[in-house]
Order: structure tokens, then sequence, then C-alpha cells
């Protein structure tokens, strides 16, 4: 069976070898990975990738998850969230990646381009007013931006602003009901203030998006012990 010339493309991306070196390799790494993506994108439209994320073969399905990573819009984000149960574990854990890259390139370039500026800032006491001040224009400006709710709810949880940690994540999964992230952070938020079975509720949601997520599976059998009976209805 011939293969779409996508996978002819895949196999140009190097391997990385035991012997070396990691800061070469990645250098010719992203190098053939823009070569990818410019490739892909001349030959390939997103209704055709998106449509062999459901190939047979699951070097076509790592290939379409990859490309739609870097070239893919918000329109994807529930056919590539379905691949994250993927049978194969490579196309799952691409998907993954590639939901976070479509998540933070979702809006405007311009409010792109704001959000990695604010994460690039360092969170120290006499920064956080301004960072959070940067965050809180950008939801303005971008009110449907699920990452955007999604990064402010990381500081504020660093910040130890738990309910406002909170109530971001739940913004970030009525916007973006994929968004595995919010879900385990929101978890994880409510483990901190003792709500053990709001957090079990959480880490189940998270786990029921993304079942490859590290740690959680473990958490939700954790939550469950300690629950006894009533943390397994």
């Amino acid at each position: 069976m011939r293969l779409p010339l996508i996978v002819d493309f895949y196999h140009l991306l190097p391997e990385q070898t035991p012997d070396a070196d990691p800061r070469r390799w990645a250098q010719a790494f992203r190098k053939a990975l823009a070569r990818f993506k410019k490739s892909v994108a001349a030959r390939y439209g997103q209704s055709t990738l998106e449509r062999l994320l459901h190939a047979p073969v699951a070097e076509v399905r790592q290939a379409a998850v990859l490309a739609l990573g870097l070239i893919g819009t918000i329109r994807v984000n529930e056919a590539l969230a379905a691949r994250l149960h993927d049978e194969d574990p490579v196309v799952a854990e691409m998907a993954a990646d590639a939901l976070w890259s479509l998540w933070f390139r979702a809006d405007l370039t311009s409010n792109n381009e704001e959000l990695q500026r604010l994460m690039q800032m360092e969170l120290t006491d006499a920064d956080s007013a301004v960072i959070l001040a940067g965050f809180d224009a950008l939801v303005r400006r971008a009110p449907r931006f699920a990452e955007a709710y999604n990064q402010r709810a990381i500081v504020y949880f660093r910040m130890g602003e738990l309910a406002k940690s909170i109530a971001d994540c739940e913004r970030v999964l009525r916007l973006n009901p994929c968004h595995f992230g919010a879900a385990s952070g929101m978890a994880q938020c409510f483990v901190k203030l003792k709500k053990l079975r709001a957090a079990l509720r959480s880490y189940r949601r998270a786990n029921r998006i993304n079942p490859r997520l590290d740690g959680v599976r473990d958490a939700i059998a954790s939550l469950e012990k300690i629950l006894g009976e009533e943390g397994r209805r």
C-alpha cells in the first residue's frame, strides 16, 4: 500500500541516537522540522490532514498530528484531542504536544505574542502585580482566549490564590472542554484546599480527556483510597 507523501516528509526528520551531541541534534531537528512544516503546508490543507488522523497506519497518524500541531487552527482541537486515546502511544503523546501548540496560538497573532511575553516574565513578589495586570488586559482584549486564562490560573496557583486559580480553570474548560491541563490544575488546587471529592472529580475529568497524563491515575487511586466508598461513586 502506497502511503501518503506526508510520511516521506516525516521520515526526513532526524532520530536522536545515544551518541549524538544533544545541542547539535536539537539544532538539526529544528531545521528539519521547519522543512517538514514548509513541505506539508505547500501540499496539504487542514481538512486533508484532519482526515489523515483516522488513517489505519500509525505512522500516517503520527505525521498528521505533528503537521496539525505546526499549522493547524483551533478548529481541529476536538479532532486532535480524540487522538489522546489513540492505540499508538506515540500518536497519543504527539497529540498532547500538538494541542498545547494549538492552544498557545489560538487567538490573534498579537495576543498570542503577548501571552508568550507574559509567560516568559519571572514571577517575583515585585513583578506579580505587573504580570497579573498584563493577563487582565489580555483577557479583556481576548475574552475567548482559553490559554490566557489557563496561564493566569498558573500564576494565581503559584501565588497561593487558589480560589482565583480555580475560577480561571473553570473558564478555560467552558471555552475549551478538551483542556486537560486546566482540569488537572484545578484538581491540584482542590487538593491544596483539602477539598478531596472536588479534586477527585477534576482528576477524573482530566483522565477522561487524556488518559496518559503523568501521575493522574495514581492521584485518582490515592484519593479513592482516602475517601473509601464515597470516592468510588
